[in-house]
């Protein structure tokens, strides 16, 4: 029988735009956590994604629900004066406040952690950033594309020699972000348990993105030899390359020493082990385009299903690439819980992507819809110790929008 939910009882308030931050809240509210998501009163503009090219075209708001999920939605205009009132009482019921509003903006609306911890002794401030709180770029606004990718060299490296640099999969490098906030997050938390002090986290794009990139960055670091760019049909390793199936699937192989002879002979040809043009180490690299055109000719004449099982039989490292909409068929997904069902949203959208942490036995609650703007306003206001009247002030002063509940 699976445990209680491991965050029930846990307070987070998000105060995040786009991804990484509300990624991270996600991740919390996946296990259990009570998440209230603040935005302002015209909606985030992560709502409108779907619509907005290169992103794909949908009806369904469906990065909106994929990174506000499970959470409460509460409408504020912390721009109004009345503001500071509910962001006090939602700092004083929080454990958890996740902010990526820019620092200077930050500083202006009395959102940094010097401003909100005398509200709060115990609270985590999550804090993230594109370029990190110091240095000359510090104030700099960036996006995983900016930040993650370019800044960090990944972007330079996910391309083949003699093309200019790509554009990236939207939110890759938010949602990789994510987990580091996340796990940020509850490191604080631990240390929380065993002090009872709260603390200052915070992670930004540029980290995560060197963190990804750190095997060539690391490289770097010791002034190591590059090979360069990765060239189809002269890679620095063919054993280690991108092939075509004669059903046009592309595949990607990765040969290891101790499987070369188990490989060449699975393929119908072991008499590459013994042709003198690749038999010799210094041959063999003289001679890449050749051995990669001979592997191009063998994989082109059977199908991704035949060379799944050659490969599957002799347990050597290889994957299909794979479009998002072949993806979403993929029998692992569903078997491990990484496609899951999404209650309420309506239209399409009926299933989302649950955070990649599991813990054995112990369950992670049903995905619900993202909220409406300001849906639990009022819910949350009374929660927080706001009268009815009190509430009719803030409403009047702007600081939280008028619905069409209330209008009229």
């Amino acid at each position: 029988m699976a445990s209680e939910n491991i965050f029930s009882g846990l307070k987070v308030v998000d105060l995040a735009s786009f991804i990484a931050g509300p990624s991270a809240a996600v991740i919390l509210s996946d296990f259990g956590a009570d998440v209230i998501k603040v935005e302002p009163p015209s909606g985030e503009l992560w709502r409108h994604a779907h619509n907005v090219p290169p992103q794909p075209s949908a009806e369904d708001a469906y990065p909106w629900h994929l990174a506000n999920r499970n959470k409460r939605g509460m409408a504020l205009d912390l721009k109004s004066p009345r503001a500071q009132e509910v962001l006090e009482r939602l700092v004083k019921w929080a454990d958890v406040l996740i902010v990526n509003t820019p620092h200077p903006a930050r500083a202006r609306l009395k959102l940094e952690y010097q401003d909100v911890v005398r509200w709060n002794s115990r609270l985590i401030y999550a804090d993230i950033t594109g370029f990190g709180e110091k240095g000359p770029d510090a104030d700099l606004p960036g996006f995983d594309i900016t930040s993650y990718w370019a800044r960090s060299g990944l972007l330079s490296m996910t391309r083949d020699a003699g093309a200019p640099p790509t554009w990236p999969v939207a939110g890759s490098g938010d949602n990789a972000t994510a987990v580091s906030l996340y796990s940020a997050i509850v490191t604080a938390l631990y240390r929380r348990e065993r002090t009872g002090e709260g603390a200052h986290v915070t992670t930004s794009l540029l980290a995560g993105g060197i963190w990804s990139a750190s095997v060539s960055i690391q490289a770097a670091l010791c002034d190591a030899k590059f090979f360069g760019l990765h060239d189809r049909k002269n890679p620095a390793n063919a054993a280690m390359n991108v092939y075509r199936a004669a059903d046009d699937t592309w595949f990607v192989l990765v040969v290891t020493s101790d499987k070369l002879a188990a490989v060449a002979t699975a393929i119908g040809r072991p008499d590459l082990l013994t042709d003198p043009r690749f038999s010799v180490p210094a041959k063999l690299m003289a001679n890449m385009p050749q051995l990669t055109a001979i592997l191009d000719e063998v994989f082109g004449t059977q199908p991704m299903e035949y060379w799944y099982k050659v490969f599957q039989g002799i347990h050597v490292t290889f994957g299909a690439v794979r479009d998002p909409r072949e993806v979403i068929s993929d029998p692992q997904l569903l078997a491990n819980n990484i496609i899951v069902p999404l209650e309420g949203a309506g239209g399409k959208l009926t299933s989302t992507i649950s955070s990649p942490l599991q813990v054995h036995g112990v369950d992670k609650v049903s995905a619900r819809r993202a909220p409406k703007i300001g849906e639990h306003n009022d819910e949350i206001l009374l929660q927080l110790g706001f009268g009815v009247a009190e509430i009719e002030g803030l409403r009047a002063s702007g600081a939280v929008p008028v619905t069409k509940e209330h209008a009229g």
